[in-house]
């Protein structure tokens, strides 16, 4: 059984880091790949980055350049968001979700594309 939990949300100010992580279990394929998705109050849920595990390749929204980075311990079945230069509109619950399939890091995957889902860790900045 494929599990997804996410962990690192919190309360920072404006300007602020975060980390957030998503451990994955129960795959039964070495290559994969991971979104981060978040959703705001009254909003629809966003993708952020993706990242897949066999050769790294990445993708971000354009929302989140330059701030955002993803990455992936192979070793430890771990993807990290690093998120800086925090602003208030990145509030949301953010949610790691997991694809059995190769992303060539072209464009950034719909939530629909996604097999897995963990269940969400909350993100708020303050202004």
């Amino acid at each position: 059984e494929v599990q997804l939990v996410e962990s690192g949300g919190g309360l920072v100010q404006t300007g602020g880091s975060l980390r957030l992580s998503c451990a994955a279990s129960g795959f039964s394929r070495d290559d994969y790949t991971i979104g981060w998705f978040r959703q705001a109050p009254g909003k629809g849920r966003e993708g952020v980055s993706c990242i897949s595990t066999s050769d790294l390749t990445t993708y971000y929204a354009d929302s989140v350049k330059g701030r955002f980075t993803i990455s992936s311990d192979n070793a430890k079945n771990t993807v990290y968001l690093q998120m800086d230069s925090l602003k208030p509109e990145d509030t949301a619950v953010y949610y790691c979700a997991a694809a059995e399939a190769y992303y060539d890091g072209s464009y950034l995957p719909e939530a629909d594309e996604y097999d897995y889902w963990g269940q969400g860790t909350q993100v708020t900045v303050s202004s």
